[in-house]
């Protein structure tokens, strides 16, 4: 009986080994955070966010039990217009100098089609915490780069509505409609590559 019940510990534990979540690290220089919003309702604005850092943990044998956090810096904001990027970073609306960081957490992974998934997770922008969604297509398989260090990719995309987090400023416009649209569309091209052991 003993012996039996010492091969299943060791079974146990050998699986619990072969199934640990792997780290991959998000690599700042090839992930790109980028948003776009309607401005003077005839156009479009965009932008990104040039620091973020992160990391998700990987099951590889079920993604959807794998985790996600990463965090921007919300003073790294550019839409090539300093003037612009100087108020975005003013209390009318990121507010950098109380709010520094953009942060978010995932609580679910929901696989919805082959190689789709929707992240849902925890994202505190402005000082305020909303549950939202991320679609993500891939990851792509991971693959080993020139310098022997596995990696893999993915795009991520969702829509916000920045009242939801206190983000209020606008001005009316004479003919009608506002300076500034609600909604921001966010599209994020994610490199990570799995940390050293």
């Amino acid at each position: 009986m003993s012996r039996t019940v010492g091969a299943l510990t060791l079974g146990l534990a050998l699986a619990r080994v072969v199934s640990a979540a792997t780290p991959y690290n998000l690599d700042p220089a090839h992930t790109a955070v980028q948003f776009a919003v309607r401005h003077l309702m005839v156009s479009t604005v965009r932008g990104e966010f040039g620091k973020v850092q992160g990391q998700v943990m990987v099951e590889p044998s079920d993604w959807t039990k794998s985790t996600v956090s990463a965090t921007i810096d919300a003073a790294s904001v550019n839409t090539r217009v300093e003037k612009r990027d100087e108020h975005l970073r003013s209390p009318d609306f990121l507010d950098v100098a109380k709010y520094p960081t953009i942060t978010f957490k995932s609580t679910k992974i929901a696989k919805v089609a082959d190689n789709k998934y929707r992240v849902t997770g925890d994202l505190t922008l402005h000082g305020v915490t909303k549950s939202v969604d991320l679609d993500v297509e891939g990851p792509t398989p991971p693959g080993k780069d020139p310098w022997g260090n596995m990696r893999s990719g993915a795009t991520v995309t969702t829509t916000i509505n920045r009242k939801d987090f206190g983000i209020v400023w606008n001005k009316a416009l004479d003919g009608g409609g506002v300076t500034v649209g609600d909604e921001i569309n966010v599209t994020i091209d994610v490199e990570a590559l799995a940390a050293a052991e």
